[in-house]
């Protein structure tokens, strides 16, 4: 997956210019899509992963990480 599909940083942050203007600062660290994989882990599978489920309980988290940026994505081209 791309960057832009990764839609951008979880935390981006912004400052004001000298000229007063804000300007945004992008970060190389955890994508919007990492976020939200990690926001699913607590509610996907049950117990504690363990050897036999883990890579399971990722793809699960990411799976529905997508979702949620295929669903952001469309509210943003309907405007909702």
């Amino acid at each position: 997956m791309d960057a832009k599909q990764n839609d951008g940083p979880a935390f981006p942050h912004s400052f004001e210019s000298a000229d007063g203007h804000p300007s945004w600062v992008q970060s190389s660290g955890m994508s919007l899509r990492d976020w939200f994989a990690g926001q699913m882990l607590p509610h996907i599978g049950t117990g504690w992963p363990n050897l036999e489920n883990r890579e399971m309980l990722a793809r699960q988290a990411y799976q529905m990480a997508d979702a949620m940026l295929a669903a952001r994505a469309a509210l943003k081209a309907t405007g909702g």
